[in-house]
């Protein structure tokens, strides 16, 4: 990929990227710090806190239904916002891997990477719960609707198509674009995606940072995003819906 040398070019690339940050992921980050340091800050311990990644929004059941959509709807405009900005900026979604030429490799990719993620993503979850370092994290906390699984699915799939392409396929062109090292913009990339999930105490920062450092070297070699949606999104749907259908005393 070609740096850009033009100072006027490079200023409006750096205004984009923080911008897109600001309008998404970057902000959510400053939630999580804060989030964590209201934690860090409470009388109860850490490891005795919890947190729900999917949370009833309203009391009425069709009002809660509308919210949880405009959530997933939020997610997939990030998502879409990310996209744009590359094709406007003259990049083909193909150059990023957002095409279908490959589907059967992409999904036995796909499968394979999130097999590779989320069984030590487990480990240090309840490694990180056994020392303390982390809330108790409740993947859901929606009551047992009609809607559930169906809403549970449609949110793994938009965060993953959210969070992959704003922090690989777009983060990782732009940064490129402006001179940073491979290695530079995975790091960067890898810490932005720890510090937004924060909010679930360390254990959540690293095995994040982790996730992104492997994504986005798996990304820098293949030029395939769609595997690293789907393992996001294997990964995200079995977490939420196999909460959902544990027995009460079964759940961590």
């Amino acid at each position: 990929m070609e740096e850009v040398r033009d100072p006027a070019a490079r200023r409006l690339i750096g205004l984009e990227i923080a911008v897109m940050l600001t309008v998404t992921l970057g902000l959510s980050a400053l939630r999580s710090a804060l989030s964590l340091l209201d934690s860090l800050l409470s009388p109860t311990p850490l490891a005795d806190q919890q947190v729900a990644l999917n949370a009833p929004a309203a009391q009425a059941d069709l009002v809660d239904l509308a919210l949880q959509l405009v959530r997933v709807l939020q997610l997939v405009g990030w998502g879409a916002l990310g996209a744009y900005l590359l094709l406007r900026a003259g990049f083909p979604l193909v150059k990023v891997g957002l095409d279908g030429r490959r589907r059967g490799k992409d999904a036995r990719d796909a499968a394979g990477l999130a097999a590779l993620i989320g069984i030590p993503g487990l480990g240090l979850y309840l490694l990180a719960r056994l020392v303390g370092a982390s809330l108790q994290v409740a993947p859901t906390t929606l009551d047992d609707v009609w809607w559930r699984t169906p809403v549970l699915v449609l949110s793994a799939c938009a965060n993953a198509w959210a969070e992959e392409v704003v922090m690989i396929g777009y983060l990782l062109t732009r940064l490129r674009q402006l001179g940073w090292s491979a290695d530079r913009s995975v790091l960067a990339a890898a810490l932005l995606r720890g510090c937004y999930h924060l909010y679930q105490g360390f254990g959540g920062f690293v095995g994040n940072t982790v996730m992104g450092l492997v994504f986005g070297r798996v990304w820098q070699r293949t030029g395939r995003l769609w595997p690293l949606i789907g393992a996001h999104a294997i990964i995200d749907v079995v977490v939420f819906v196999g909460y959902a259908l544990l027995p009460a005393g079964l759940r961590l």
